[in-house]
Parts: C-alpha cells; structure tokens; sequence
C-alpha cells in the first residue's frame, strides 16, 4: 500500500476465520506475514492468497500450546523475515457444552489453547521485541472476556484470563517505560467457520450469538490496533459495548437473563451430532480449506458503525464537548434575553 513501510506480521490461527479474514487485508498493504495454525490445508490456502494479494507469506504448522514450538515459529520467522514488528494472538478452540458435561482433558486442552497459546506467543513477542524496544502486541479478546455466558466455560475463562495478564503485562511495560506496545481488541459475534468445527455436546448446531459480524468487521478492527497500538483496548461493535455496559451496571440481572436465554440463542434449529469430534485435537481445516466465513452469511452484517466510533473516541469527545459549550452558549443568551 502506497506510503506505508511493509512490516513482518506473526498471526496465529491465520488459516480460518478472524485469522484468516486478517491475513487477507494486511497482505493488502504488502506486510510479509507468518501464518501459524495446525491445519495444513486451510494454512496453504492462506498463504496463497496472501501473496495473490501482494504481501509474503510464510506459513508454519504449528499447535500454539505447544511452547517450545511457538518459539521456534518466531526464530524462523525472524531468521527468513526479518525482525517481527506485530504479533496477533488469535488462535484458540472450545467446547460447547455444560460445564459438568467437559471433561478435564478438554478442559485443559481449551486452557492450552486459548489462554496459554496468548501467554507463549506473547512470550516468544516480547524476547525479541523488548532488547530492540520496538514492537506491538495485538490481543484478540471478546466481549466474553468481561461477560461469561453459559456453555461456554472454558471459552470464557481463558478470554478472562487473556484479559487479566494482559493488564498486568502493560502495567509491567509502563513501569519499564517500554516503547513495545500491547493492546486488546474485544470482539462481538462474528461468522466464522468455529461453530462448525468446535466440539459440542449440544443437541442442535451451535450458532453466534445475533447480532452477526462478518470476520472482516474484526480484520479491520485488528489493522487499526496494529497501527495505534497506544490505546489499551478497542471495543468492536454495539453488541459488545452494549454487554459491557449492561455487566458493568446489572450483572446480576444479566445473570438471570442469560440463564432464560443463553441456550436458545447459541444454537439453530438444526440437530448436532455430540459425537462430532470438533477441533479440539485435530485441526478441522488439516484436508479441507474452509476460509474465513462460517455458515452465517445470509445472517451477518459487513460494518458497524461503532468500530469507527471506538476508534476516534477523541473526536467525539470534542465533538461532545463543543456541543455542551454551545448548549451553554445558547442557553446564556436565552437567559440574557429573558
């Protein structure tokens, strides 16, 4: 992209859905781009869109909770690359289920995943990027990493604990006076092929929870936090602010009206087979490419107007505040008047 100097990108779980969409749009700008995910098949395919595109792309299979490779990704990133500029921590899996119907393995296996796959790449980031004291870290969150809801335990707690070392991290960075940058991008609904591939002891097919996002809704929020990492977090889409906001002020009764209808609204109207393995494991995507859209389409919304609003909060403030001053303004007049 004209006017923009190319930057050496690590996304993890870059072969389907937010990765995916991701890798897609900043290939656009030419970055060179290191695709992690397990599945052989779906990484290949990213990799070749990401250089129709116009950026490089240098995909490794890689299980992301598995420490020692992660940090080998990021040696060879380096070594073929150049130094790592961004790292977007994406990848995760998830059971669907009742907390008393996940087993332990699975427990720990969602944890490894979705929670220390986060704590290893930002590790691998950070050894490399804080001696040269330059580099950003994108986290990518959900509105569930403030909000649990229901059959979705594992899920919620590692994005709550995403969100509670990541805190702690910037706070260890500041006190450092660290010119490495981390910040957290909280996600609403979005379709991507994870409904379909996440292990689920449901009985019908499990869904997003409407209001739906295409993943290119997250890409570009994603883009936006590479590029201004200096904002802690940036909350995409109504639904998200919205959750936040009503946790924040009634959680109990949020509570309640999660219990009435937290299990309805994940799932269709179509049966599931529980004994469908899901991703757990096994990558879904190691034969079969699936992209980054799931099977909400008809469903999902392109844009939101929030997304910009989160990202120019400053704007709005003045804008906000030159309202009120000419409310007072006017006011003063009308009073004058009188």
């Amino acid at each position: 992209m004209p006017g923009r100097t190319a930057r050496t990108v690590v996304i993890t779980g870059a072969s389907g859905g937010i990765g995916r969409a991701t890798a897609r749009r900043l290939a656009a700008r030419g970055d060179r781009l290191v695709l992690l995910a397990r599945g052989e098949t779906g990484l290949a395919a990213a990799a070749d869109e990401v250089t129709r595109a116009g950026g490089t792309a240098l995909p490794i299979a890689v299980d992301v909770a598995d420490a020692g490779a992660v940090e080998a990704a990021a040696a060879r990133a380096e070594g073929e690359l150049g130094p790592i500029d961004v790292w977007i921590n994406n990848a995760f899996t998830s059971v669907f289920a009742p907390f008393t119907r996940i087993g332990p393995a699975e427990f720990r296996r969602v944890t490894e995943v979705a929670y220390l796959g986060f704590v290893y790449g930002t590790r691998a980031a950070l050894d490399r990027m804080l001696p040269r004291d330059r580099g950003t870290i994108v986290q990518v969150g959900s509105a569930l990493a403030y909000r649990g809801i229901p059959l979705q335990t594992a899920y919620c707690g590692a994005k709550h604990a995403i969100q509670g070392f990541t805190e702690a991290l910037r706070c260890e960075l500041l006190h450092e006076h660290s010119r490495v940058r981390v910040t957290m991008v909280q996600m609403p609904a979005l379709n991507t092929p994870q409904f379909g591939w996440v292990r689920s002891r449901l009985p019908h097919r499990a869904q997003p929870v409407p209001p739906i996002f295409q993943p290119e809704v997250a890409a570009r929020a994603i883009e936006y936090a590479s590029d201004h990492p200096r904002r802690r977090e940036y909350w995409v889409g109504g639904s998200t602010v919205a959750t936040l906001l009503a946790n924040a002020v009634a959680p109990g009764l949020l509570d309640r009206y999660l219990a009435r209808t937290g299990y309805a609204s994940q799932q269709t109207g179509q049966p599931h087979d529980p004994e469908y393995p899901g991703n757990l494991w096994k990558p879904a995507d190691q034969d079969v490419d699936h992209g980054a859209h799931g099977a909400f389409d008809r469903r999902a919304h392109r844009r939101t107007a929030q997304l910009w609003a989160s990202q120019h909060h400053g704007l709005l403030a003045l804008g906000g505040a030159a309202a009120l001053a000419g409310a007072a303004a006017a006011l003063g007049r009308g009073r004058r008047r009188g």
